[in-house]
């Protein structure tokens, strides 16, 4: 072979070259430039979520009324903060750190997850617990109510068995006597008053000693006493008696009488007599001494 032929055959051999590694230099570049993009495209996506995740901390902590799982929430949120301030330093380019963020995301996933369920845990925990308390309130309302209500009937049923031990009594009479024992005619011949009663028959009256009453008010409403200290206790305050009498009762029927000797002056009118046993009225009657002098 010539010269001339080899001189152009090693010019087709460098052109060739020449030719082959400027396609690969394209080739590289173009395959660089792709994957700058799609390390672009990484980087993007990992910084949109970790800041889903800095946002979603936001939202758990508001869900959660357990201070320390609030404080373990908001460690993890800063923690996901500052690896995004990373991602967002860390060039495109740069493959070994996109990867390791990567990871940490991955990390902080199964972290969050974590913590998701176990905030569902106790919400469900939370309502499980409020709806035990209100079941619990609403039967202590319910058995309060009917405390209350037993409670009130026990007090009316007291009222009624108290009523009901009561003494009443029956023919009541007063009669104006003169000194020789007969029924005066006369205001100024009257020198005792002669009251009788029958305590009538109580089988739910307790048996024992009584103490009986008697209140003579005159037409003025002045009660007749012996002093002004004879008084006995009626509901919240005390009342003046004019007689007082102690009774063995025995649950049947009793006659009583009772006499007031006259030391004062009387005048004709209205005269009232009220009968107590102990401080409970039993019964009253009226006398009307007549105006002849």
């Amino acid at each position: 072979m010539s010269k001339k032929s080899l001189l152009i055959a090693a010019v087709a051999i460098l052109v060739i070259a020449i030719i082959g590694i400027t396609y690969l230099l394209f080739t590289e570049k173009q395959a660089n430039r792709e994957l700058v993009q799609e390390f672009q495209l990484d980087k993007e996506d990992l910084e949109n979520e970790y800041s889903r995740f800095v946002q979603e901390y936001d939202e758990l902590k508001f869900k959660v009324t357990n201070d320390s799982l609030g404080v373990l929430l908001e460690q993890e949120q800063l923690k996901t903060q500052r690896l995004l301030e990373e991602l967002r330093t860390v060039k495109s380019s740069n493959a070994t750190e996109i990867r390791r963020l990567k990871k940490e995301l991955a990390t902080l996933r199964k972290v969050m997850v974590g913590y998701i369920n176990q905030i569902d845990s106790l919400n469900k925990l939370a309502a499980q617990q409020k709806q035990v308390i209100a079941e619990v309130t609403q039967k202590y309302n319910q058995a309060s109510r009917q405390i209350d209500n037993l409670s009130e009937e026990k007090k009316n049923l007291n009222k009624k068995v108290t009523l009901a031990a009561q003494l009443d009594a029956t023919n009541i009479r007063i009669e104006p006597r003169n000194k020789r024992g007969k029924v005066a005619k006369k205001v100024k011949d009257v020198v005792k008053l002669a009251i009788s009663f029958t305590v009538v028959k109580n089988i739910t009256a307790e048996n024992g000693e009584r103490t009986i009453y008697v209140r003579i008010t005159k037409p003025d409403n002045d009660v007749l006493t012996k002093s002004a200290s004879n008084t006995f206790p009626y509901e919240n305050r005390t009342l003046v008696y004019s007689i007082k009498k102690y009774i063995e009762y025995n649950g049947e029927e009793q006659n009583i009488n009772v006499f007031w000797d006259v030391e004062e002056f009387l005048y004709a009118g209205n005269y009232r007599v009220d009968i107590f046993e102990g401080g409970n009225p039993v019964s009253y009657t009226h006398l009307t001494l007549p105006t002849i002098a």
